[in-house]
């Protein structure tokens, strides 16, 4: 007889966090409303936004970084660790600090260290947590996520920066209406293309964010040494490592940066590594890769479009690789210490 596999504990966790994750988000933009104007008349006023946070709170940061740019805002998204470590100035930048627990050491110690601000706000999914009391903040619906790696947080948190690009004059209709109903993918192809890889390299131009969103959650998930590289820097030597036990994941949008990611695409596939797409760009998928379909799309429409079925995918791959998927043994879903 053929023993069925019952689902991990860990991973049945985060299908009851994801299964929920894109109501939270539109309630999430909808009641943030008058916090997301204060944190962008701050943002108006200084042109500058330093985006801090850790893990899963950083990808995001680097996900909304391009979209504040394309406004005309001086954005930058660092952790948390390295502010402490090695300060940026303050005066005159708007900062933006993301934890979804809002209790994490390096948060607890920065506002100890600084004090806050004026200019300083925060984006959580706890209001009753540590950030949520010490400066302004705008609180994700559904509460705390507690689930072992980031997947409903990571929407939400980006659904409160939706709010705030909203307020800076950023049309959200695309964005929600991807958050309303949701694109069907199938990612068996994709999953099978990647089933005796020994790590996985995800890469994007303007999408960086998302690709540095799912290799953390692969890392976590997988325990494999699963990690980030933006196009550029993929093209400048680590191509070397490539071949048929590497995996790359890329993310293509209908954006100026797609023709990049077309052509890592093309390189990629040169070397023999399994290469999977996600693509919302709208243009031809590339021979000899294993492509996810998208509506066209850019910006945080494509995101939201995009990062539910990299969930899906990083959650098959981590459950085809370790039995107990989910449930973490050297870390904890709360960080609190260095």
């Amino acid at each position: 007889m053929t023993a069925v596999k019952s689902r991990p504990a860990g991973l049945a966790a985060i299908d009851r966090e994801m299964a929920r994750q894109h109501a939270d988000a539109i309630a999430s933009f909808r009641q943030n409303t008058a916090e997301a104007r204060k944190a962008a008349s701050s943002i108006q006023r200084t042109g500058r936004l330093l985006l801090l946070g850790m893990g899963g709170s950083h990808a995001v940061g680097r996900a909304v970084e391009p979209l504040y740019r394309a406004l005309g805002i001086e954005a930058l998204a660092t952790p948390l660790s390295e502010q402490l470590g090695q300060p940026l100035p303050l005066d005159g930048r708007s900062v933006i600090v993301t934890s979804q627990s809002g209790e994490s050491a390096e948060v607890v110690r920065w506002f100890s260290e600084t004090g806050g601000g004026p200019d300083i706000f925060g984006l959580t999914l706890e209001g009753g947590s540590f950030l949520a009391r010490t400066a302004p903040c705008l609180v994700g619906a559904g509460g705390t996520e507690l689930a072992f790696a980031a997947t409903r947080s990571l929407t939400v948190t980006l659904a409160l920066h939706l709010a705030i690009l909203a307020a800076l004059s950023e049309d959200p209709a695309s964005a929600l209406a991807a958050l309303e109903a949701p694109q069907e993918c199938d990612i068996a192809l994709a999953l099978a293309a990647l089933a005796t890889v020994d790590t996985i390299v995800t890469s994007g131009r303007r999408l960086q964010g998302v690709a540095e969103a799912l290799a953390l959650g692969l890392t976590e998930l997988s325990r494999l040494p699963c990690f980030s590289l933006e196009g550029g820097q993929l093209r400048h030597g680590p191509m070397e490592m490539l071949g048929p036990k590497i995996g790359v994941v890329l993310f293509r949008g209908n954006d100026p940066t797609s023709e990049l990611v077309t052509a890592m695409a093309l390189s990629v596939v040169e070397t023999g590594a399994p290469l999977v797409i996600f693509d919302a760009s709208g243009q031809a998928p590339v021979d000899g890769a294993v492509t996810l379909p998208f509506e066209p799309a850019s910006g945080m429409a494509a995101i939201f479009a995009m990062l539910p079925v990299a969930q899906r995918l990083m959650i098959a791959f981590a459950d085809s690789r370790v039995d107990n998927a989910g449930t973490p043994v050297r870390t904890t879903k709360i960080t609190r210490s260095e």
